[in-house]
């Protein structure tokens, strides 16, 4: 991964993308689709923090201009694999002879993301696993890229960021990233996860092996099921299931464990035959501390209640806001937008109403971000939960969200997260 250039061309992707939001800017063609096929290609082969920061950015459908939004989205399905050539100097390294330590390993992966790429494999004892390889050479470029992602970031000063938020957000993604390299870290929450959720019927976690692990492969035992992605396309009922399946277990994590899964992209999940969500990546996992989630459900509270000046205080106690003047307007046309979600009964996330209608308001939020000013340490929490949004809008979940938030809400009133 060490390939000549490779500071030259993130440069040029920067470059690229601030070029369009400059004629955006000025009212001119920004040319957002051919960008996205531009980055698409280069950051197919890159992999590591660009590619990485252009997925989490595919995730906030209802900011990014369409085209551009549907482009970077093809990062999380489609992604090229890198060469088995170099993945197996990973494995070799690991385990020595390949043909003596497997019964056969598939050299097309079946999975390719950012930082790494999944490929099955059979033992000599006939038992199926999957080996989670870490692209060789990352962690050596990975300082080095992270300077360009940061160089990159500062684009966001354009839409009123002010530096030193964008400072503490550029440290929340670099350290998830070093996060992400440490696969005995994720063999650990594995095994955290399989034993907290034993009782757990709506969700599975596939079984770490040690014996066949290290420093950059990740063992574990094969647990078929089919892609979120595709579950899209499922009959109605199972759709259902496994919808419910990851609210009730997203609930769980945040209001009983106070920790989150923090990489929302559908290529992390899959289901099985009777809807229960399997959860296959857990190399990002954050905590979520009892007074910021008690703050951020006074806030959800306050966009119900249709209290604009309640949103702002609880903005401001969470570390956000700043100057003078609070936009309560736009307050309340965010809290207009989300509010049918939450009415009683069942609602339907596919309701393109609500998307059309955040989507209309983002270019106001830009325009006031100078104002709001969201506190950078909820900046992954937000994205997280917005990408399980999206995940939920393309299962076309129906739920009740007004009963499941109803409890949630009244604890956050009584001071308990």
């Amino acid at each position: 991964m060490r390939e000549k250039g490779r500071t030259r061309r993130m440069l040029g992707m920067g470059a690229r993308t601030g070029g369009a939001m400059l004629r955006s800017r000025m009212g001119r063609d920004a040319g957002w689709e051919r960008l996205g096929e531009q980055l698409f290609d280069e950051l197919s082969e890159l992999k590591g923090p660009a590619m990485k920061l252009a997925q989490i950015m595919a995730q906030w459908d209802d900011l990014l201009p369409p085209a551009l939004a549907e482009q970077l989205a093809r990062l999380q399905r489609q992604a090229r694999p890198m060469p088995w050539s170099q993945i197996r100097r990973t494995l070799v390294a690991r385990f020595g002879d390949l043909d003596a330590a497997f019964e056969s390993i598939e050299t097309e992966p079946f999975a390719s993301a950012s930082m790494g790429q999944v490929h099955r494999a059979v033992t000599p004892d006939g038992e199926t696993l999957v080996l989670k390889v870490q692209y060789p050479g990352l962690e050596q470029v990975l300082e080095q890229d992270l300077v360009q992602v940061r160089r990159m970031m500062r684009l966001m000063r354009w839409m009123k960021v002010p530096q030193a938020r964008l400072d503490a957000m550029f440290e929340e993604f670099a350290d998830s990233l070093r996060g992400e390299l440490d696969y005995r870290a994720e063999f650990e929450a594995l095994a955290r996860y399989r034993a907290r959720y034993a009782g757990f019927d709506g969700v599975r976690f596939p079984e770490p092996l040690a014996e066949w692990s290290g420093e950059r492969v990740l063992a574990m035992r094969y647990l078929p099921g089919t892609p979120m992605r595709d579950m899209e396309q499922a009959e109605e009922a199972l759709r259902q299931r496994l919808a419910a399946n990851l609210a009730d277990w997203l609930t769980e994590e945040l209001f009983t464990h106070h920790e989150l899964h923090a990489d929302p992209h559908a290529g992390n999940f899959a289901a099985d035959d009777e809807g229960r969500l399997i959860v296959y990546d857990l190399g990002a996992v954050i905590a979520v501390p009892e007074a910021r989630l008690r703050a951020m459900m006074q806030l959800l509270g306050a966009a119900l209640d249709d209290d604009p000046m309640g949103m702002d205080a609880a903005l401001r106690s969470m570390g956000g806001r700043q100057g003078e003047g609070a936009p309560l307007a736009l307050y309340s046309e965010s809290a207009a937008a989300i509010r049918p979600l939450f009415a009683p009964g069942e609602q339907d996330f596919a309701d393109t109403r609500i998307h059309y209608r955040l989507r209309e308001i983002s270019p106001k939020v830009w325009s006031a971000m100078d104002r709001l000013q969201p506190p950078a340490d909820t900046m992954l929490l937000s994205r997280t939960l917005n990408g399980h949004y999206w995940n939920m809008v393309r299962l076309g979940a129906r739920l009740d969200m007004h009963a499941r938030t109803r409890p949630l809400l009244a604890r956050a009133r009584d001071g308990v997260a």
